[in-house]
């Protein structure tokens, strides 16, 4: 997708259209701050003279290289690795702008990479890569982990993305996330925590119905019934996810294992009446007269962007809580709330996998920010609250010690 589209379709940071040439891009804001990348590689320590070169480089460096080759854990103690992250995408799921392809998919992983260091401290590395395969990827992925103490995979298309997950956690010894999966899945259970403590309800009181069964919306449904919500129904293109479909993959037969308890089949339409729930993953619309159909006092989270599946003006009308993806209404359900600290906390302990005990914490220590301070328009704090980051890293590497993944 050219430049000029994304002005007209996703709008400048000044609210304003498309760039229509070459010499407005250059005073547009958006390509004004893009220009020659977002980050830079700063050294963290000097090199002033002769004797500091001896000591970073050639010959002192060797010293360390062979400390390291007689005992490899010295890695984290003598290289950025333990405090580094990859941030790996192939470009076929990028924001809402689909399959643009690695190169189109840097200017957003370069975003990524400054709110790992902005939000939770850590350096993190954009690699777009220029293959799809699931097996290409994962080889790529396993030979560059040597240099890095966690991987962050980022905007690869479903059910790719499962896969590829599956397959690095099995292979290598340090943390794999996909942030479209977990980092979702953390906000949207701290965001329904919450809800429930202000509202006066149970999660195991709800009955939840999902529409997405993509990446986010898999994972959601997993944090969902792990956390102890009461049902939790998944939706796709052809209705809900069950047992009896014929069509399902893989990853949708896991999912209608464990999820809908009560059996619902057909449209997403027809689950929504008298659900206490809607969680929009998908994109799509979801007419006024059905949202109506709900429980009264529901809560609605339509967190497609840029359209939210119920706009807030409507699920206003119904809802006691309203979230979307958006930062220009209340209760964004933003990913940064949770990756920078969740990599921080395991990084911290050098952990060798996220678990989902690590990830349960994370949602937990998120939605306690808040405590004492809840309102409809604030059940998750912003993102520029400076306790987020802090107590999700100390919730996740506490965690990470209790589930027996932490080396430190």
């Amino acid at each position: 997708m050219s430049p000029e589209t994304v002005g007209t379709e996703y709008g400048s940071a000044a609210g304003e259209g498309r760039p229509e040439s070459g010499s407005t891009r250059t005073t547009d804001p958006v390509f004004a701050l893009h220009r020659g990348g977002k980050m830079q590689v700063t050294p963290t320590v000097p090199v002033r003279d002769a004797f500091d070169l001896a000591l970073a480089y050639t010959p002192g460096v060797a010293d360390v290289c062979t400390a390291i080759a007689d005992r490899p854990e010295l890695v984290h103690d003598y290289t950025w690795k333990s405090q580094a992250v990859a941030v790996i995408t192939d470009g076929t799921a990028v924001l809402g702008l689909g399959d643009i392809g690695p190169e189109a998919s840097l200017p957003v992983m370069e975003g990524k990479a400054i709110l790992f260091k902005q939000f939770g401290g850590v350096d993190a590395v954009p690699i777009a890569l220029s293959c799809t395969g699931v097996d290409e990827i994962v080889e790529t992925v396993v030979r560059l982990a040597p240099s890095f103490g966690g991987v962050n995979l980022e905007d690869i298309s479903a059910p790719r993305c499962f896969e590829i997950e599956d397959a690095l956690k099995a292979r290598l010894d340090i943390p794999v996330f996909h942030d479209d999966q977990h980092g979702t899945a953390i906000v949207t259970l701290a965001a329904l925590r919450n809800a429930c403590t202000l509202t006066g309800r149970s999660l195991g009181g709800l009955r939840v119905v999902i529409s997405g069964a993509g990446a986010a919306g898999v994972a959601i449904a997993r944090i969902l019934v792990e956390a102890g919500a009461g049902d939790v129904a998944v939706a796709d293109r052809r209705g809900v996810v069950h047992p009896g479909r014929d069509d399902l993959n893989p990853v949708k037969r896991d999912l209608a294992a464990y999820t809908n308890k009560a059996g619902l089949t057909g449209s997403l339409e027809s689950a929504l009446a008298g659900a206490d729930v809607f969680i929009g993953v998908s994109g799509g619309t979801v007419p006024e007269r059905v949202v109506a159909t709900m429980a009264e006092d529901s809560f609605i989270f339509a967190m497609a962007n840029p359209t939210p599946e119920v706009h807030p003006d409507v699920a206003r009308k119904y809802a006691a809580v309203v979230a979307t993806g958006r930062s220009d209404f209340p209760n964004q359900i933003n990913n940064v709330l949770a990756f920078p600290g969740v990599f921080a906390g395991a990084l911290q302990v050098r952990a060798s996998a996220i678990t989902e005990g690590m990830k349960l914490a994370a949602a937990e220590a998120l939605a306690a920010v808040l405590a004492g301070e809840l309102a409809a328009d604030r059940v998750v704090p912003s993102p520029f609250d400076p306790r987020v980051a802090p107590a999700v890293t100390a919730a996740v590497a506490a965690a990470a010690r209790a589930d027996g993944v932490a080396r430190l």
